[in-house]
C-alpha cells in the first residue's frame, strides 16, 4: 500500500487565512494542492487527473461565493472518475442540518471552523489511511477477478481440447471424420440459437449443446474394427451390436458424471442424452428405447436431425454425397417420423446456413462440388 506521506491533498477555501492554516499544518507531510472557489477546485481537480495524479483527499469549505461546497461535493460526486475522491468540509456552519446536507451529499466527515490543529492532522491521517486501505482492496480485487478469468478460460480451453480429443478417438475408428465433429456442433448450435424462446434456452444452455455436441458417437470406441469398419450391410446380430454404441458412450458419461457427486454438471447431462438418444426418432421407432415425441431430450432432438444432415450429405463407403437440396428433401419428408417437426421447420428456415457449414468443413473434394451444385428440388 502506498505511503500515507505521498498523499495529495487539495484544500479549497476562499479565505486566504484558512488556507495559510491548513498550508502550515499539513504542508510539511503531505503534497498540498490549493484552490480558492469552486470552479478553480474542480479545474485543479481535472487537471491533477489529465495528469495522472488526482488528489488522495479533499478538504472543501462550504460557504464560497458563486458555486458553495455543496455543489462542488455534488458535481464530484457524480462524475465516476472523481465519485470515489473522498471530501471533508470545513466550515463554521455549526447547525445539524448543515451537518446532514453535508452526508448527503457525499463527504465522509465535517469540521468546524476556527481549526484545532491536532484534530485535522488527525482526521485527514484517519481518512487518508481509509481511502488508501479501500484502493489497495480494489486493486487486490481486480488481480484476482483477472487470475479467476485466467483460469476460468483455461479450464475451459481444457474442457474444450479434452472433448475433441475424445470424440476425435471415436472417429477414429469410424469412417467418419474430424470434419463431422465440427459440421454437427455447429449445425447443433443454429438449430438451438433458432430454437431458444420455445425451448426456453439460455446462453450457457446454447454453448454446452455446442459443446457436448461432438461426443455423440464416443461409445464407437467399444464396438469391434469387424462390425464398425464393415463396408457392407450389417447383419442383424451385426446392428445389435453396433446398436450398443450408444449405451456405451451414455454409460462412459455417467461414470464421469458421477465423480462430480453432487455438482451439477450441465455439460456432462447434455452430452449425456445426446450420446443415448440420438438415434431415437420422434414416431418412437428408433433405439434404444424406442422413445417418442417429447420424450426424447431436446439435445438428442437436435442432433439427431444433425447427424443424418451430415450423413447424407457426405462420402460414405456404401455410397457418394447427396446434394444438399436432395437432403434437405429427404430430412423433410421425415417430419413428424423421423424429427421433431419443430427442429425441422428450425432446419428449414436455415438449410443455407447448414450448406455453408458444410462446405466450409468439407473433407472431400467431391462433397464440395454436390454442395455447390444447383439443385431444382421436385
Amino acid at each position: 500500500m502506498a505511503a500515507i506521506s505521498h498523499c495529495t491533498i487539495l484544500a479549497v477555501d476562499d479565505t486566504e487565512a484558512n488556507i495559510d492554516v491548513l498550508m502550515d499544518t499539513l504542508g510539511h507531510d503531505y503534497e498540498l494542492m490549493v484552490a480558492m472557489d469552486g470552479p478553480a477546485a474542480l479545474e485543479a481537480v481535472a487537471t491533477a487527473i489529465a495528469d495522472g495524479a488526482p488528489p488522495d483527499l479533499i478538504l472543501l469549505d462550504i460557504m464560497m461565493p458563486g458555486m458553495n461546497g455543496y455543489a462542488v461535493c455534488e458535481r464530484l460526486k457524480a462524475d465516476a472518475t472523481t465519485a470515489d475522491i473522498p471530501v471533508i468540509f470545513l466550515t463554521a456552519l455549526t447547525e445539524i442540518g448543515s451537518k446532514t446536507r453535508g452526508f448527503q451529499v457525499g463527504a465522509v466527515d465535517y469540521m468546524t471552523k476556527p481549526f484545532e490543529i491536532r484534530e485535522v492532522r488527525a482526521r485527514v491521517e484517519t481518512h487518508l489511511s481509509l481511502a488508501l486501505a479501500r484502493r489497495e482492496l480494489a486493486n487486490q480485487n481486480q488481480i484476482l477477478e483477472q487470475k479467476v478469468r485466467e483460469r476460468t478460460r483455461e479450464l475451459a480451453l481444457t474442457q474444450d481440447v479434452t472433448i475433441h480429443a475424445l470424440a476425435s478417438l471415436a472417429e477414429t475408428r469410424d469412417n467418419e471424420t474430424g470434419g463431422h465433429i465440427r459440421r454437427t456442433q455447429n449445425y447443433v448450435r443454429v438449430l438451438a440459437e433458432h430454437l431458444r424462446e420455445p425451448f426456453a434456452l439460455a446462453d450457457g444452455d446454447i454453448e454446452m449443446l455446442y459443446k457436448s455436441a461432438p461426443l455423440h458417437d464416443i461409445g464407437k470406441v467399444g464396438i469391434p474394427d469387424a462390425i464398425l469398419l464393415k463396408p457392407g450391410r450389417l447383419t442383424e446380430e451385426e446392428f445389435e451390436v453396433m446398436k450398443s454404441h450408444l449405451t456405451l458412450g451414455m454409460q462412459a458419461l455417467a461414470v464421469a458424471e458421477d465423480a462430480m457427486g453432487n455438482e451439477e454438471c450441465h455439460f456432462l447431462r447434455f452430452a449425456k442424452e445426446i450420446a443415448h438418444c440420438h438415434h431415437e426418432r420422434w414416431d418412437g421407432a428408433g433405439y434404444p428405447q424406442g422413445q417418442a415425441g417429447d420424450a426424447i431430450p431436446l439435445s438428442a432432438r437436435l442432433m439427431a436431425l444433425a447427424d443424418v444432415y451430415d450423413a447424407l450429405i457426405s462420402r460414405r463407403v456404401y455410397k457418394p454425397p447427396f446434394p444438399h437440396a436432395r437432403a434437405v428433401e429427404m430430412i423433410l419428408e421425415g417430419r413428424g417420423t423421423h424429427f421433431d417437426p419443430r427442429v425441422t421447420d428450425a432446419f428449414l428456415v436455415h438449410e443455407e446456413d447448414f450448406r455453408q457449414i458444410a462446405l466450409a468443413n468439407a473433407d472431400h473434394q467431391d462433397e464440395i462440388d454436390t454442395l455447390s451444385q444447383v439443385y431444382v428440388r421436385g
